[in-house]
């Protein structure tokens, strides 16, 4: 990989960590701060968030008729998100122990924190935990993924590829068979860096 590309991705890292700075400021406006884990808002909020929250009857009434017909159509991919959940996690505790690549851990991926938000009604609430399941299942498998990449063919590919993951930046150039060898060499040592980090 050039300097140049590297100086680029230095600078993406520096511009993710200055977005999580803005991120934790317009929070802080929020007015609530965490507790073991779990966020806490002030009396007050917590008061202006009851007024706030639509009463089941009148969210269901003013439902559009479409929308809940098809929500038993959006609830049935549960069963798919959780057969794939189980299965990546059988797929990484077996395989990845074989090839020694350091095990991706599902909890990180899972945030179910939006219960607490007593501004958000039962179905709200429902929706919410489905949306985080769904969307955690997609980052850990896609992490599951990205490792099993990196470890078997990081290689980049000939075209473009759209919302590629983070480790493939540091991929083999497509049709560089000169360098490919060291390169997986050097991209399974950098998988096997992950544990050494996780035990900092």
């Amino acid at each position: 990989m050039t300097d140049h590309v590297d100086t680029i991705l230095e600078r993406l890292q520096e511009l993710e960590q200055e977005l999580e700075e803005e991120f934790a400021k317009a929070r802080s406006g929020l007015r609530f701060g965490l507790e073991q884990g779990r966020a806490r808002f002030e009396a007050e909020v917590v008061r202006r968030h009851r007024e706030l929250k639509t009463g089941l009857a009148r969210y269901l009434f003013r439902a559009r008729p479409l929308v809940v017909l098809i929500a038993p159509v959006i609830y049935s991919l549960i069963l798919p998100f959780a057969i794939l959940d189980l299965w990546v996690s059988v797929y990484q505790a077996v395989c990845f122990r074989v090839y020694g690549i350091p095990q991706v851990k599902r909890s990180r991926y899972m945030a179910f924190d939006r219960s607490g938000l007593v501004y958000l009604n039962l179905i709200e609430k429902l929706n919410c935990a489905y949306c985080s399941y769904a969307n955690g299942v997609v980052a850990y498998v896609r992490e599951v993924a990205a490792r099993t990449e990196q470890y078997w063919c990081p290689i980049k590919h000939a075209r473009r590829v759209l919302g590629a993951h983070a480790r493939y930046a540091h991929f083999a150039e497509y049709g560089d068979g000169e360098t490919y060898a060291e390169e997986q060499r050097q991209a399974r040592a950098r998988l096997r860096a992950i544990d050494a980090e996780a035990q900092d």
